[in-house]
């Protein structure tokens, strides 16, 4: 016999009085709600906020859910909302003891900790969709029973970095996943993890609003602009799988299945088995929050070339496809409109970072709160076999290990019958690198990277060839880069182009440069180091774009020598720099002043191979040492002594900091390559 929603409230209250605590207001307002559904003939269901929820509360809670599963409730949806005192141990025994009839569970207090979210992600949930916002993971690995789940939301997880590849196995059934605002950054690594999800349809790194040129809107699910809506409020956001559960509810009857927002931010009805009409609720806030300084913001004009600007009337493209503006609206005004890019993770401005995903994941039908069209598809095709390959040398299958041997073999026999008069000509495909390349993947597998080819400079007057030593990329402009060579000169490049920006002569001066970095508030701007002792700083806009014989000084600024340099490096603030080389000193210099301020004696017991500054604070620094240290310094403490020293059983090469200056990476000369915690 199924228990009528009356019956539950009575058991409750019972239950209360045998555990001698008072019902709790919350917990008998949710059931009146659902009581109120059911007479309307609506989805019946039950929310529980754990906000007002003490650990008295639970006890009696518990009894109330064992019926849950013989009762008139449908679904039962646990929500988090802001700072509660509930123990995080309760909160998941309640969620597990909702057992099938759980649909939502949405958390954002982090205050529930490292142990709560290793519960979940270990054990796993029944639930159909979870929002875990502001959450502290690191690296993503998810373990547990996720079999229901269909939507995943971890938006605003400003710790989450990365993922095992295989995260989201036990999530064969999730059709959105959402990760705004996050520090994901790896484009290969990302899709090994997302290409394991077989229905995966939505996915956001991002989400696009629509503005227009007298003011910042969002289309709302009915199609229509909100003019109120606040996207740079945390709470105003909406979320992919977010349920409707207020008592107000605002039945939508223009209903447009292509609208790409309403599709990304509704519920699939499909797979909850419930025909639910979808409601709208005003998220306007008076808050002068703002969340959006922290990201660059884009224009999708800027990114998806072609599309227009204006509104168009309501129509159909040539593939019988809906345009996306007459998606998003059925205005037929010349109004002027554009989508900007808002709470974006740092993948979102990798390189054809749309084109990648959409080809790597075939099934994709939304990304970034927009719709993927055929035209879409097909750019993507077309950017993904121009600039990055699955196998080597864009063979269309992949080849055994003994016919690459054999071809090997055949070569090496037909070079020993080469005059030894004439430098031997590596044909495109058959470097010295062609093999040892072609048999790693043979052998291990293959995964989508960028093609590999040698550049060829355009530009260069004089017949000359480079012997690059060092290189470093532009810090903002992925498509330049210096390097500085055997002769010590000093290149800038556009190495997408392979056009040269700057040329700067060694003019006698410098020997081979070793040193190399950019400045990061004034990227025009590069310190260049060389193995004699020499520093300058450079200013790219003043510098000739040709090789040519001629030379000059092109407005360089001088610093004092350090002998035998091998490594400098600008802090975070471009105030100051660091130069090491093959002593156990380390120099300090101050960029604006052009002096030297001081030098730092014996801070190794060997030679210190490379420094390099922390990304965010300005005085922390780290060094690397052939004495097997790894240490690490700040300068308002005088750097006496280190505030953190590892080492390694071999003499030590390279060292630098995380984005998040939370890890050092360090590699040895012993084939080692570690990160430490600091």
């Amino acid at each position: 016999m199924v228990i009528d929603i009356e019956t539950l409230e009575d058991r409750y209250i019972d239950s209360c009085r045998r555990h001698d605590v008072f019902p709790n207001s919350s917990i008998l307002s949710s059931l009146f709600k659902a009581e109120v559904k059911k007479s309307n003939h609506e989805l019946c269901s039950l929310e529980i906020l754990i906000d007002d929820l003490k650990d008295a509360d639970i006890a009696p809670l518990f009894d109330l859910c064992m019926n849950f599963d013989a009762s008139e409730i449908e679904a039962v949806d646990v929500r988090n909302e802001s700072s509660c005192v509930l123990n995080g141990e309760y909160a998941l025994s309640l969620m597990r003891a909702i057992n099938q009839k759980l649909r939502v569970v949405h958390l954002q207090d982090p205050s529930f900790g490292k142990d709560f979210l290793r519960d979940i992600s270990q054990r796993g949930l029944a639930c159909q969709v979870l929002t875990l916002r502001c959450s502290r993971f690191r690296k993503l690995n998810f373990m547990g029973e996720f079999m229901h789940i269909h939507t995943l939301n971890l938006d605003f997880s400003s710790s989450l970095t990365s993922f095992q590849e295989d995260c989201f196995n036990c999530m064969p059934n999730l059709m959105r996943l959402s990760m705004c605002d996050t520090r994901i950054t790896n484009l290969w690594t990302t899709v090994a993890a997302l290409s394991k999800l077989p229905s995966l349809i939505e996915l956001r790194f991002q989400y696009w609003q629509y503005c227009n040129d007298a003011v910042t809107s969002f289309i709302s699910s009915s199609g229509k602009s909100d003019d109120t809506a606040d996207f740079s409020l945390l709470d105003s956001v909406p979320f992919i799988g977010e349920p409707y559960t207020y008592t107000t509810e605002l039945t939508d009857p223009n209903f447009n299945a292509e609208d790409p927002l309403r599709n990304f931010y509704s519920f699939d009805e499909e797979v909850i088995n419930h025909d639910v009409q979808s409601m709208v609720e005003d998220s306007s806030d008076d808050s002068e929050v703002d969340f959006t300084s922290r990201h660059h913001k884009y224009w999708l004009s800027d990114v998806f070339p072609g599309w227009s600007s204006e509104v168009p009337r309501q129509n159909e493209n040539e593939d019988g496809e809906e345009s996306l503006q007459a998606a998003f609206t059925d205005s037929n005004a010349d109004v002027s409109m554009k989508y900007m890019s808002r709470h974006a993770s740092p993948i979102c401005y990798e390189k054809h970072y749309r084109e990648f995903m959409i080809a790597s994941l075939p099934n994709l039908k939304n990304l970034d709160n927009m719709p993927i069209r055929k035209i879409d598809k097909e750019r993507a095709t077309g950017i993904f076999s121009q600039y990055f390959e699955y196998l080597p040398y864009k063979w269309k299958h992949k080849e055994s290990v003994v016919s690459i041997l054999q071809k090997r073999e055949i070569k090496s026999v037909h070079n020993k019958v080469q005059s030894s008069k004439h430098r031997l000509s590596y044909p495109s495909g058959k470097s010295q690198y062609f093999y040892s390349r072609s048999l790693s993947a043979a052998k291990l597998g293959s995964s989508t990277w960028p093609i590999l080819h040698p550049l060829s400079f355009v530009g260069c007057e004089l017949d000359k060839g480079f012997h690059p030593r060092q290189f470093e990329y532009h810090p903002s402009d992925s498509s330049l880069m210096v390097f500085g060579t055997l002769d010590g000169e000093v290149v800038v490049i556009n190495h997408e182009t392979e056009h040269i920006v700057s040329y700067i002569p060694s003019l006698g001066a410098m020997n081979s440069v070793l040193g190399l970095c950019w400045l990061k508030k004034y990227p025009s701007k590069l310190i260049a180091g060389s193995d004699n002792g020499s520093l300058k700083l450079y200013d790219i806009y003043h510098i000739p774009r040709k090789v040519t014989g001629l030379h000059g000084n092109f407005g360089c600024v001088t610093f004092d020598e350090f002998d035998q340099l091998t490594s400098v490096h600008v802090n975070s603030m471009d105030e100051l720099f660091l130069a090491s080389g093959y002593s156990r000193n380390v120099a300090l210099y101050d960029i604006n002043s052009g002096k030297r301020l001081q030098v730092f004696t014996d801070m190794h017991r060997g030679h210190i191979n490379v420094v390099k500054f922390a990304n965010h604070s300005p005085s922390i620094f780290a060094t690397s040492s052939f004495d097997h240290d790894v240490k690490m310094w700040d300068l308002r403490q005088k750097p006496i002594h280190p505030c953190f020293t590892v080492s390694s059983s071999r003499g030590n090469v390279m060292v630098c900091f995380s984005p998040d200056d939370e890890y050092i990476l360090a590699s040895a000369v012993d084939n080692e390559v570690v990160i430490f915690t600091q």
